[in-house]
């Protein structure tokens, strides 16, 4: 299904806020610097350059688009710069302390490989919430959701005054097995609205966990609950503007915000939680939909941007790997979020040598950023990074960096490299660009690869999409060390990618209950009864009627939703939970239960070998996820003109490059991107020039361009 609606995708970078607009069947890219003290300046300036190639100013676009469609970091740098609300947490008594045991593993959570391999100098996150601004009420609900001392509202009533006296501005509640009986929570937050009514400037907002995360582990779910509230205290305003800013441009429909679940949604009915990471994942369904135009479906979707390379798999044309264990920040949150790791490695990486390991050659995590940047962007850096490594190599254009609008300086990326690398090591300036070439696309090949194989996937099916300004430089080296052979894929958009895959999405959310039962005892062959699976029905329409109410608040009937029901399970005793795909959304029979163990069976040996089966075991339910999915448009991608083999049109030069494969330098033609047309052929080695990124086809590679003017790299 496809549609030519008006659309604008803005996706808000740590450097550049990406644009990608749809506009009577054309489709324009821009790129605008990031305005972190307000994002609503670059948020205009991105639209309004996207604006200006049509010969539109902000307004008039804006008036005519159908959607604007909005992700962000700004969750991550509000909680870098720990910029967000003083609150109140609410506990139950003897549990205040909490976030500061947190769980053994508090201490490497979030931390990148250098830092844990430091770890006798790692220290504990900071709380969020400090303890001073933490009590503990009289109540207790036990695991079965009964109440065994009911909760003392004096008690609440002299603690929630004493926060407030403290400095409270709001508060998050998360008592003992809220997630089975929400019903102290909930007192807790009628009397808070009381003290402190919203009709009054000093109304106070209550987060409770038992709605922002309703699962059995009270340190994840206090965790969520708090960045929830931490984050949607930095967001709200934000989203409030940008609203205003497009009302007043006669923009007159809602706001949409992409969410790390795979969907769009209302402003209104997406968490704060919800937009950590969106833009990565929006990447994941953009290359799920170009990979189904091009037939291709098991996909490597990589990122490789400044600072950080980002990489998720989609298997058989699917997303659907969520994170075990999903870290925010330092938090673990144990949310619904499609995983999509992150190494530090990008053309900002630096170069150094680790005196630890005997001067050995490493590159990144560090990175110089955007200021100052690489030594060749000749704004004061000094340490070699490998941008400046591609430059002196021979593959980036000093003179044509960024279609032009950036002079690269050799020399200085040479000096950086001379001094800080090659010098030490005793080896010539290529040599040692060469060497610091090789450290990151082995470990960008190496940490893919082994993400793969612990899936349980086979790596030799996959091809790797190449997104990002350096993922085209880069992603047939790195492919090296997966696969050998791999075919690679880069895109005409692959600078705004995770823009342009905004146009992708559905309308979707995500919701999660913990509602642990017993399906079977293999070892008697007894399944869940008929009240357990009337409990375990309650728990699943409880959650369908969520889903209902919020997608006919977004303006769709419930006949159109699309529901996938997904379990936690594992065998009784285990540790691990393995995500099961249920093919039923209700249990019936005795039937229904023996078709979702089969397909645990089939996941279970797929992740952990079939020799990990327990067939005598009892196999559980842990939490309960159901996706609520409404099909949207989808954009139809524009064709290039048709050409012959030759891509000799598109040649503008030949300059020598050194070539890491042969060890030699060698004449490089380099090709216009722009002026390739479909079924061009370029052989190797070549540099193919775009105006936002560089395309490396080394000698033993072709590429062959497709008639959406994709790149599709082959071994020969």
């Amino acid at each position: 299904m496809s549609a030519h609606r008006n659309s604008v995708d803005i996706d808000v970078g740590g450097t550049f806020t990406d644009c990608f607009l749809q506009f009577d069947g054309r489709q324009i890219s821009a790129k605008a610097p990031t305005t972190h003290h307000d994002l609503s300046v670059c948020f205009r300036e991105a639209i309004g350059l996207a604006a200006e190639k049509i010969g539109l100013g902000f307004a008039e676009l804006v008036r005519q688009c159908d959607v604007v469609r909005y992700s962000t970091t700004k969750a991550l740098n509000a909680l870098i710069e720990r910029r967000g609300p003083r609150l109140g947490l609410i506990t139950t008594l003897g549990n205040e302390h909490i976030n500061l045991i947190g769980r053994s593993q508090q201490w490497v959570h979030g931390l990148n490989l250098l830092d844990i391999k430091g770890l006798a100098k790692a220290r504990r996150p900071e709380p969020l919430i400090p303890i001073e601004m933490t009590v503990g009420v009289r109540e207790r609900i036990d695991y079965a959701g009964r109440v065994i001392t009911p909760i003392d509202p004096e008690d609440l009533r002299r603690k929630v005054h004493h926060l407030v006296d403290q400095g409270a501005e709001g508060f998050v509640v998360c008592l003992l097995w809220a997630h089975v009986n929400p019903v102290h929570e909930q007192a807790v937050r009628e009397l808070i609205e009381e003290i402190y009514p919203d009709v009054n400037l000093g109304g106070m907002p209550v987060y409770l966990s038992s709605e922002v995360a309703p699962i059995w582990h009270e340190y994840p779910r206090l965790n969520a609950t708090t960045l929830n509230a931490f984050l949607q205290w930095e967001l709200k305003d934000q989203f409030a503007q940008l609203s205003y800013d497009l009302r007043q441009a006669g923009h007159r429909r809602p706001l949409q915000i992409v969410s790390n679940v795979g969907g769009t949604a209302k402003a209104s009915r997406t968490r704060a939680l919800d937009t950590f990471g969106a833009g990565p994942v929006a990447g994941l369904f953009g290359s799920a939909y170009v990979g189904s135009l091009s037939g291709v479906e098991d996909i490597i979707v990589t990122d490789m941007g400044g600072t950080s390379f980002d990489f998720a798999p989609v298997s058989g044309g699917e997303v659907r790997y969520f994170a075990e264990e999903p870290v925010i920040d330092r938090w673990l949150t144990e949310q619904p979020i499609i995983e999509v790791k992150s190494i530090g490695a990008g053309g900002g990486s630096i170069a150094w040598l680790n005196p630890a390991m005997g001067n050995r050659l490493e590159v990144g995590p560090r990175s110089a950023s955007s200021n100052p940047g690489p030594a060749a962007y000749g704004m004061g850096g000094r340490e070699p990074t490998v941008t400046d490594a591609d430059v002196v190599l021979g593959y980036l254009d000093p003179d044509t960096f960024l279609g032009g609008r950036m002079r690269l300086d050799q020399s200085l990326a040479e000096r950086a490299i001379r001094r800080r690398i090659a010098e030490p090591l005793g080896m010539d300036v290529i040599e040692a660009a060469a060497a610091i070439r090789r450290t990151i696309d082995a470990t960008m090949g190496g940490v893919i690869a082994k993400d793969l194989l612990l899936k349980g996937l086979d790596i030799r099916k996959f091809s790797v999409f190449a997104n990002g300004g350096a993922g085209p430089l880069h992603c047939v080296d790195f492919s090296r060390a997966i696969s050998p052979d791999m075919v690679c894929y880069t895109f005409p958009y692959s600078s705004v990618f995770c823009a342009m895959s905004g146009t992708t999405m559905d309308l979707s959310h995500i919701y999660q209950r913990s509602a642990h039962c017993t399906l079977k005892d293999l070892a008697t062959g007894a399944c869940l009864d008929a009240d357990g699976r009337a409990a375990f029905n309650g728990v699943v329409d409880a959650l369908v009627r969520e889903a209902e109410r919020d997608v006919v608040s977004e303006g769709f009937p419930p006949r159109q939703i699309l529901f996938t029901l997904e379990l936690d399970m594992r065998f009784a005793g285990q540790f691990h939970q393995t995500r099961t795909r249920s093919p039923h959304l209700r249990l019936r029979c005795d039937a229904d239960i023996e078709a979702i163990l089969k397909e645990f069976e089939a996941e279970h040996a797929r992740r952990y070998s079939k020799m990990s089966y327990f067939p005598e075991g009892r196999v559980e339910v842990e939490t309960i996820h159901l996706m609520a999915r409404v099909p949207l448009p989808k954009p139809a991608l524009p064709e290039i003109p048709k050409g012959r083999a030759d891509a000799s049109d598109a040649l503008c030069s030949t300059r020598e490059a050194y070539w890491t494969e042969t060890g030699q330098h060698a004449a490089t033609r380099i090709y216009d991107a722009a002026r390739l047309r479909a079924g061009n052929v370029i052989a190797g080695p070549a540099v193919v020039r775009a105006a936002d990124t560089t395309i490396l086809v080394p000698a033993d590679r072709t590429m062959s361009v497709d008639r959406h003017g994709n790149g599709v790299i082959e071994p020969v």
